[in-house]
């Protein structure tokens, strides 16, 4: 299942890649406010869709653009973002990604992140580790956050929640040596699983977000929790990830905060 993810994964890496140097075909239209789709999310979506139906017909296939697809009553899920950071592709930023996960009974075995601008393939399945292109990965050892970098994103769609997520930031970059904000969640998840980044913490997000990268980050080593430590990420859509002390740490800053505003 993991190569037939790959190969969907790839496929739809062409045609980001092919759209990304000549924008002139492609068209964005606001889905909701600050919520960016194109023409060619659609396309992805649709390329990324009939490769995996047609190897699994009996699967369902749960995308960030057209919904469900297949047997909806499954219990193998396919959850799909076919491009993560359409923002970043609309305004020419080389920082995107084709992100495929796949469910069995609400647990996730498969993991794809694709980067097609950099050609940087990450996968993961379930109790066999963490890989960048082939070769083992695994999350940064920092014990503490001083000199760390951390990564987020501002909620943006649900600015309700600025005024809390400002504190938290606040908080957690007074500890930190920096953070960084990239607009591709998979992406962050990616990068904390390869080292490169120390942790991460987001909030609002969906599925199709998350799903693939929170396996990778689990396979190379670091945990996955939502604000109050706990395992419901699923329905809060809220995440911080890092090595366990990471984590910990991250949870001091960010847990007082969250449960002043019954942000789970």
């Amino acid at each position: 299942m993991l190569n037939i993810a790959v190969r969907a994964a790839r496929a739809a890496g062409n045609v980001i890649s092919l759209n990304f140097e000549d924008h002139q075909n492609v068209s964005a239209e606001e889905k909701a406010k600050n919520d960016l789709v194109t023409n060619v999310d659609r396309e992805c979506e649709k390329v990324i869709k009939d490769i995996l139906l047609k190897s699994y017909p009996k699967h369902c296939v749960k995308g960030e653009e057209f919904g469900v697809a297949g047997d909806p009553e499954s219990d193998h899920v396919w959850i799909i973002d076919p491009i993560d950071g359409t923002t970043n592709f609309v305004k020419g930023i080389p920082h995107v990604a084709v992100s495929i996960g796949l469910r069995v009974k609400d647990v996730t075995t498969v993991a794809v992140v694709f980067d097609p601008i950099r050609n940087e393939l990450f996968t993961a399945s379930k109790g066999d580790g963490a890989q960048l292109n082939g070769r083992r990965i695994r999350a940064s050892q920092a014990k503490t956050l001083d000199g760390t970098i951390i990564a987020t994103s501002f909620p943006h769609r649900n600015r309700e929640f600025l005024v809390s997520y400002k504190q938290m930031l606040s908080n957690v970059f007074g500890k930190c040596a920096d953070i960084r904000r990239a607009g591709t969640a998979s992406l962050d998840l990616a990068y904390v699983a390869a080292g490169r980044l120390d942790g991460y913490f987001e909030l609002c997000l969906k599925p199709w977000d998350f799903c693939a990268g929170e396996l990778i980050c689990r396979e190379a080593g670091a945990i996955v929790t939502d604000f109050s430590g706990g395992e419901n990420i699923y329905n809060s859509g809220n995440i911080i990830c890092g090595n366990p002390r990471i984590v910990q740490s991250l949870l001091r800053e960010i847990k007082p905060v969250a449960e002043k505003q019954n942000i789970k």
